[in-house]
């Protein structure tokens, strides 16, 4: 499962790097230009969220295969477990939320 979605991830990177760059701002913007500002790219915020995901279903799966090896102990698997199941699930409303945004933008006339 794990290689799907490192699959599905590998693929669409193009299509991010590809899109216009919006860019985030953090920290204040005087107006006489952009000094001081941190700018990070849409695409590359969501990659990174995207594999933090990625690695935290990753770690939840191997505690798992411990835990079924002896190796850990049903605590340790259960608080794993959950975490990547807590991670999936915001994974899964961001996706819902952007899908969202993207047919209500599609609706809007030109």
């Amino acid at each position: 499962m794990i290689n799907e979605i490192a699959a599905l991830t590998s693929s669409t990177d193009g299509v991010l790097k590809s899109a216009t760059t919006t860019r985030l701002t953090s920290g204040t913007q005087d107006l006489g230009g952009t000094a001081g500002v941190n700018e990070v790219s849409f695409s590359d915020a969501m990659a990174q969220v995207s594999q933090g995901a990625i690695d935290k279903v990753k770690q939840g799966e191997a505690a798992a295969i411990a835990g079924v090896d002896g190796q850990a102990s049903v605590q340790q698997v259960v608080e794993a477990v959950m975490a990547a199941e807590s991670t999936l699930q915001t994974a899964i409303a961001i996706r819902d939320k952007v899908v969202s945004a993207y047919q209500e933008i599609s609706r809007m006339s030109i």
